[in-house]
């Protein structure tokens, strides 16, 4: 039995309160990413893994400590940290012969692989290269995607989900202007994925709208795809359940269209037309002829009736 499993009963408030916050939620937690340095990762790597800790403070957890392990032979090292770091996201850095420069990201399933994805680093400027103005810590980007093979390709596709839940940030309701002042670009191209960073300005435009403007503050990243291990589409939807609980109750006679216009359908008795009160106009009144046809109709149903 792993030694993180053998807390079964909690002797102390502090380790009641700990074991709730990992309890399963309705509504999860922030994911948490962990950085891992492999036991040969040179100064490039190790800077990489820095700017990705800067960009994900307070959502990450960096590990200074070399670690030897080979996350595509051996996963019990990841599910490991993962479990005692509570975090569901993940990115190792190594670099040998073979695969120089080597970044590995990937998420977790209830502290196991899910997928991942191996990416190699060809171009690499970074934060403290760049000497702009940054933007404060624990700011929600704005995540960009160009480039066809984000939408057809079956691994960019993997690779652009994988990036949505690394880099998205927590989730808000409400959105402020001024508050807009992050972006990260990926573009697919020609087989690469150039990675950017930018803050965005706004200027005065003469208009209400502001003209807006992108400046780069770092780190830039020119990546390559290598390996990769995707997860099996049951288990990938197995992730992906909704609780019961969190599922919208269906309304009867209730339906929405594609502009989100609610429609709703009432049911009711027949009416009789007939006894409807109008207006009252001269036009409409009945003449006595009509009025003792009426009495003779009436008279008639009431003898057959009979």
């Amino acid at each position: 039995m792993d030694a993180l499993d053998r807390v079964v009963k909690p002797k102390t408030k502090r380790t009641k309160r700990f074991l709730e916050k990992r309890e399963p939620k309705l509504s999860e937690n922030i994911k948490n990413a962990m950085l891992i340095k492999g036991g040969n990762a040179n100064s490039m790597v190790t800077q990489v893994l820095k700017d990705v800790y800067a960009l994900k403070k307070p959502y990450g957890v960096l590990y200074k400590k070399k670690n030897i392990t080979r996350p595509f032979e051996d996963q019990t090292s990841l599910e490991f940290f993962s479990k005692k770091s509570d975090c569901s996201l993940f990115m190792f850095g190594s670099h040998n012969k073979k695969r120089p420069n080597n970044l590995v990201i990937g998420r977790m399933y209830d502290y196991h692989v899910l997928d991942m994805i191996e990416l190699g680093i060809e171009k690499f400027v970074s934060l403290k290269d760049i000497k702009n103005s940054k933007c404060p810590e624990g700011t929600k980007p704005m995540l960009i995607f160009a480039g066809d093979d984000f939408d057809v390709t079956e691994d960019y596709r993997k690779l652009k989900s994988l990036l949505i839940d690394f880099f998205r940030g927590p989730t808000v309701t409400n959105i402020r202007l001024a508050g807009l002042e992050y972006v990260l670009h990926f573009t697919a191209l020609n087989g690469k994925i150039y990675f950017r960073s930018y803050k965005l300005l706004l200027k005065k435009s003469g208009c209400r709208t502001p003209r807006i403007e992108l400046e780069e503050i770092g780190p830039s990243l020119d990546l390559v795809l290598r390996r990769t291990h995707l997860t099996s589409d049951d288990l990938y939807k197995l992730s992906m359940k909704m609780p019961k609980a969190l599922k919208p109750k269906k309304k009867k006679n209730v339906s929405h269209d594609t502009f989100g216009t609610t429609y709703g359908r009432i049911h009711m008795q027949k009416q009789d037309l007939s006894k409807l009160q109008t207006r009252k106009m001269k036009g409409l009144k009945k003449q006595p002829a009509e009025r003792i046809t009426e009495n003779q109709d009436k008279k008639s149903k009431r003898i057959k009736k009979n």
